[in-house]
């Protein structure tokens, strides 16, 4: 198929218009199409995945954008991008679904009413979004992979301050300067590397030179995406921002926030491993704080959407600790880990979104015994924490498993004594996760129901439905994890890592 790449990322951008002129008549319903399109792009991206899973080859585009210039932009699907691109795809695909039934609610406690052309604002935004998360995930351009950077910046910005909650327009405002900071840094990074290679390929990473030029190209690049995945230090935007957003807008944020994941193993684990050699251990140390801190803060939340966007802090830095192992399970894992975690946050923050919905609040201290009333809801949220939680069968089990299996061979078989150490520091959030994914299970869906809440109903279908398609999806990659692992463990065993 001619273009199949082009398409994953024009599709969503066509669209956009599209959905902006047809949802001041369609409504709601508009999110029909643009989940109609989603599937089609997963589609595609589902067919290069079984491909690859098949032996198959990596697909490459490449496109004219400055010729005069000797710029040219492309995509590539190979056993890093596909498996990320999908799953991304995946939970957008299924959000639409959810955002129809949840923006109803929204727009009606903000305006009295359903204003039809909110849902056209709203969607084209959401299929920018799209664009930009594959984009950034099949770029091969260092500048292009900005560009995609930006596109999922702007729109995201835009649905904090038009949908938010709690002083919607400042929590925008927060959110891109310190997103804006990291993409600054970032692009600082690739400058850098410029001046080294002379092009902004990303192939071209790997012929800078060891030396100062590669070491602040890499410094700078990483420290870049340690300020957009909210790392211990420069965390303080996202509790804020991902608690305030609307609920249905909550998926994109893990997305954003998780893709550093992919970019850094893209750039730096791939492009520039020896440059970025002397940077893994501090990684895991950061990692590591990142983990039991922003555990530690989840566990004092009764805001049920500031608790899991404290989790998310926490929960991301999980793969920043597979990452820093370098080592073929820790990095493979470490991704799998990202996709999983994606899964089950998206389920969880819906959830939350569920109880703002039928409940009428976020505080879990008003909740409970809501099982009886929300039994699917209580069903998914399960789920959910089980994901988040490493229970098998679901995905989070394997992906946990095998990215620790990675960072305590490294320590071991390794001789590096210290990643040992740090493993087992990350073994103390694992303990912190299980308590903060549960509880609040216990506290919304268990024990006496509050008289207030005895006509509670549960939610509709389009609500809970993708949920349930995303938690099966998670029992089926905890049983056979290969469906998205091969892929990832191929391509770290084609880059030279470590350890097994």
């Amino acid at each position: 198929m001619e273009y199949i790449l082009l398409q994953t990322v024009a599709v969503p951008l066509i669209m956009a218009p599209v959905v902006l002129a047809l949802g001041r008549k369609l409504g709601r319903h508009v999110g029909w199409i643009a989940f109609a399109s989603l599937v089609y792009t997963t589609s595609l991206l589902a067919y290069l995945s079984a491909s690859l899973f098949n032996g198959g080859q990596a697909v490459q585009e490449a496109y004219a954008w400055a010729p005069l210039s000797g710029l040219t932009f492309g995509f590539l699907g190979d056993n890093l991008s596909i498996p990320v691109a999908l799953m991304m795809n995946i939970v957008v695909a299924a959000t639409a679904v959810y955002s129809m039934g949840y923006m109803k609610h929204r727009l009606e406690v903000m305006y009295g009413e359903e204003r039809k052309g909110q849902y056209a604002i709203y969607f084209l935004n959401f299929m920018l979004l799209d664009a930009g998360l594959i984009g950034v995930s099949l770029s091969t351009n260092l500048l292009e992979l900005y560009m995609f950077v930006e596109l999922m910046l702007i729109p995201s910005t835009f649905m904090v301050a038009l949908f938010g909650y709690t002083n919607r327009e400042r929590t925008a405002m927060m959110y891109f300067i310190w997103n804006h900071l990291g993409a600054f840094i970032f692009l600082a990074g690739v400058v850098v590397a410029y001046t080294a290679t002379g092009s902004f390929q990303i192939s071209s990473l790997s012929s800078i030179p060891i030396g100062s030029i590669a070491y602040w190209a890499a410094g700078l690049i990483l420290v870049g995406w340690l300020v957009k995945m909210a790392v211990f230090g420069v965390h303080l935007w996202l509790p804020t921002a991902h608690a305030e957003h609307p609920t249905s807008f909550a998926p994109f944020i893990v997305t954003i926030v998780g893709v550093g994941n992919y970019v850094v193993v893209r750039l730096l684990v791939q492009g520039m491993q020896a440059a970025f050699l002397p940077f893994a251990f501090p990684l895991m140390i950061v990692a590591v704080i990142t983990m039991v801190y922003g555990g530690a803060m989840t566990m004092v939340q009764n805001d049920v959407k500031y608790l899991y966007a404290w989790s998310t802090i926490s929960q991301n830095a999980y793969t920043l600790l597979g990452i820093g192992s370098l080592s073929i399970l820790g990095v493979s894992g470490g991704l799998l880990y990202f996709l999983s975690h994606i899964i089950g946050k998206t389920i969880l923050f819906c959830v939350a979104g569920i109880m703002i919905t039928q409940v009428g609040t976020r505080d879990m201290r008003k909740m409970g015994g809501l099982a009886g009333k929300m039994p699917l809801t209580a069903a998914v949220a399960l789920i959910g924490s089980m994901i988040l939680s490493a229970v098998p069968p679901t995905s989070g089990f394997q992906a946990e498993w095998l990215l620790f299996e990675g960072v305590f061979t490294r320590g071991i078989s390794g001789g590096l004594e210290w990643n040992f150490v740090v493993a087992m520091g990350g073994l103390i959030a694992t303990i912190i996760t299980v308590a903060y994914t549960f509880w609040p299970i216990r506290k919304m869906f268990f024990g006496p129901l509050p008289a207030e809440l005895k006509d509670v109903k549960e939610a509709p279908l389009i609500m809970t439905l993708p949920l349930l398609f995303l938690a099966i999806l998670s029992i089926v990659i905890g049983i056979y994890p290969d469906l998205f692992f091969r892929s990832l463990y191929h391509f770290a065993t084609s880059v030279g890592l470590g350890g097994h």
